[in-house]
C-alpha cells in the first residue's frame, strides 16, 4: 500500500511539472534534444541556375516586291497575234521574174505548129524582129562555116510557150535575116518526135553515140542523144 502511494504521489508531481512548464511534454530534455535533432531537414547544395545565352539571327531582307505596272498599261490589251500564211514573194524590180516578157503570137501554138510557123520566119526576120517579139537575147555566139569561118551570129532567146528550154535564131552575116531555127525540147524522145512530124528520114552518125536525122519532106534535122532523147531541132 505504501509503494502505490509513493507512485501516485510521483505521478501527480509530473502532471504538476507539465502543467507549470508548457515546453515540457511528458518527455526528458535528453530524449526530446535526440529527437529534435532526428527530425531536421539537411539541404543538399544547389548548382548554380544556368542562364540560356540565344544567338540573335540577323532577320533576312525582305525580297524585293515588283512594282505594279501602270493602270494604263495593265489594262492595254495585247496586239493581235499575225495570222500565218505563206509570206507575200517580193521580186527585185530587176530579177528576171518582174521582167514580163513581150507577148508573142507563137505561145498557143502546138509543137508541128510551132516549127510551121518559125519555118515562116525564116529568110524574113531580122534581129530587130526577134528582139520586138523575144525580148532581149540571154546570150550570142558566131556561127561558124564548114572552114570554121563566122558567117552569121546565133543568138539565144527564152521561149515564149515553154515547150522549149530555150531557142536559137542564127541571123545571116551577109543578108542580116534568120537562116535557121535550132530549138531544145525539155522532154522528147524520138519516138514521141515521129509521131509528131511523119515522113521518111535519112539516119548520120554523131559525136559521143549520138543519131542525127534528117526528114526529106521537110527542111528539119534531129539531133537524139544515145538514151533516144531529142537534144535539138533544126529548122531551115
Amino acid at each position: 500500500m505504501k509503494s502505490i502511494a509513493l507512485l501516485t504521489l510521483a505521478s501527480t508531481a509530473l502532471v504538476a511539472l507539465a502543467a507549470s512548464d508548457p515546453d515540457r511534454s511528458g518527455v526528458p530534455p535528453a530524449a526530446r534534444a535526440a529527437e529534435a535533432s532526428d527530425t531536421s531537414v539537411f539541404r543538399l547544395p544547389q548548382p548554380a541556375p544556368v542562364e540560356p545565352k540565344f544567338r540573335q539571327i540577323p532577320a533576312a531582307a525582305p525580297a524585293p516586291v515588283a512594282s505594279p505596272l501602270p493602270r494604263e498599261l495593265a489594262l492595254a490589251p495585247l496586239p493581235p497575234l499575225p495570222a500565218i500564211g505563206r509570206a507575200p514573194q517580193i521580186t527585185h524590180p530587176s530579177s528576171p521574174e518582174s521582167a514580163a516578157a513581150p507577148k508573142s503570137p507563137l505561145a498557143s501554138e502546138t509543137p508541128e505548129e510551132l516549127t510551121s510557123v518559125w519555118r515562116k520566119r525564116i529568110g524574113q526576120w531580122t534581129e530587130a524582129d526577134a528582139r520586138k517579139a523575144l525580148g532581149a537575147p540571154l546570150r550570142s555566139r558566131a556561127a561558124l562555116d564548114e572552114r570554121k569561118h563566122a558567117n552569121g551570129t546565133i543568138h539565144a532567146f527564152q521561149d515564149p510557150t515553154s515547150q522549149y528550154r530555150e531557142l536559137e535564131l542564127d541571123f545571116d552575116s551577109k543578108t542580116g535575116t534568120l537562116r535557121t531555127v535550132f530549138a531544145y525540147p525539155r522532154h522528147l524522145t524520138w519516138q514521141q518526135a515521129r509521131r509528131i512530124w511523119r515522113g521518111e528520114v535519112s539516119a548520120a552518125d554523131a559525136p559521143a553515140g549520138r543519131k542525127f536525122y534528117s526528114y526529106s519532106n521537110r527542111r528539119m534535122d534531129v539531133l537524139v542523144d544515145p538514151a533516144g532523147r531529142v537534144i535539138s531541132l533544126g529548122l531551115y
